[in-house]
């Protein structure tokens, strides 16, 4: 799986258990959400995305997205 879809699965899944946790726990897991969508929000301009720059030391390899 290439980095951009590792990025995206992970954010999404991120988002989704934030409000998961939001439901059954407090409503305080939605700042988890408001965080991931802000750092997606800025790496669409940036084109920096922290998590991107951790897999490619790992050694995955970038492709298309879609």
């Amino acid at each position: 799986m290439s980095i951009e879809r590792i990025v995206l699965a992970f954010a999404g899944g991120m988002i989704l258990v934030s409000l998961a946790l939001s439901q059954l726990h407090s409503l305080n897991w939605l700042w988890l959400a408001a965080f991931v969508a802000a750092n997606m929000f800025q790496a669409a301009f940036t084109r920096f995305c922290p998590l991107a720059k951790f897999l490619e030391k790992l050694g995955k390899k970038p492709g298309t997205a879609f």
